[in-house]
């Protein structure tokens, strides 16, 4: 595709139309005339045909940086978007050539993306400086209460987990895991907090959502409120993750109150658009914090509070190349 190094990239597109219709609405804002491509191993990846362009990457166990930036070079790529847990660390690793040809790749530093993925890591991480995290251990022994959680150490979490499961049955579950962490079963409300830190790892603003119904591990109905101690609590672990771009934590709200911190995702999540509505302006401000640096984030949020319905959609094409 022609065009200046301005373009977006945003990679391991897959289903994810919303996001790209949420970057084509922020790029026009910052960057009028760029063109938001899907890039996807998949060369029939629905989002595809939301997006200005498609590009069929290669997979990234058989691509180097080099031949990656070559591609974006090829397509006037100037940001790059990973929207994939299993290629944050590859993009973060990449991050530094790519800024220096030019391009903004938004993802964390190598040591936040690793301690992200690794669900072991970040609960340590989080005792060891004292943030509201719930604990989590190889050795389901170093562990007090009833029943458990048991879920996969590194990965999606929500992929093949155990809930709320007695010692006997936690133990049980485990084998059928590849690399299994444990973690005490807290009883509570799930919920979702999006937020956007700038290239110093600073939150610049976050928002509150009630995982209402969730299917595959994503809130398929999402509704955003607001709770003030909630909120600094999420800004304090934030602050200290030193993360940058969108990010989104999932925790418990115990029926007494206070923040129980389960993980991080160190990107867009997939129900995060309804964050963008409630004003969380964050694909805006990454693009702008490239191309418009003097330009502070400016978070303001709706006064009332809304609800998010994930939906199939069918669109229909015509004129288009076989």
């Amino acid at each position: 595709m022609d065009g200046p190094a301005e373009n977006i990239l945003i990679t391991s597109a897959a289903r994810k139309a919303p996001l790209v219709r949420a970057m084509k609405s922020a790029a026009t804002r910052a960057v009028p005339g760029a063109a938001v491509i899907a890039g996807d191993i998949d060369p029939q990846a629905p989002a595809r045909y939301v997006a200005d362009g498609f590009w069929q990457m290669p997979r990234l166990t058989e691509a180097t940086p080099q031949t990656l930036l070559e591609g974006c070079r090829e397509r006037g790529i100037g940001t790059v978007l990973p929207t994939r847990d299993g290629e944050l660390a590859f993009w973060a690793d990449a991050r530094a050539p790519f800024a220096e040809a030019g391009i903004d790749v938004i993802v964390s530093a190598p040591e936040s993306v690793e301690r992200c993925l690794d669900k072991l890591a970040f609960a340590r991480f989080g005792a060891a400086q004292s943030l509201p995290f719930i604990s989590a251990s190889t050795d389901l022994d170093e562990l007090e209460g009833e029943t458990f959680v048991v879920k996969e150490r590194f990965g999606a979490g929500s992929r093949s987990i155990g809930i709320d499961l007695p010692r006997a049955a936690a133990l049980d579950h485990a084998r059928r895991l590849e690399d299994p962490v444990f973690q005490p079963f807290e009883a509570g409300a799930e919920i979702s907090i999006d937020a956007w830190m700038d290239c110093a790892g600073a939150p610049r603003g976050l928002v509150l959502r009630r995982r209402d119904r969730v299917v595959g591990g994503e809130s398929q109905i999402t509704t955003t409120f607001r709770d003030a101690a909630l909120e600094a609590a999420a800004f304090e672990v934030l602050a200290a993750l030193d993360l940058r771009g969108p990010a989104v934590m999932q925790a418990i709200v115990p029926a007494g109150g206070g923040l129980r911190v389960i993980e991080c995702n160190c990107r867009f999540g997939g129900a995060s658009t309804a964050s963008i509505a409630a004003g969380l302006d964050m694909l805006y401000w990454s693009l702008a914090e490239r191309h418009s640096p003097e330009a502070a984030p400016a978070f303001l949020r709706i006064e009332g509070e809304l609800r998010q319905v994930r939906l199939p959609e069918d669109i229909v094409l015509h004129d288009f190349d076989l």
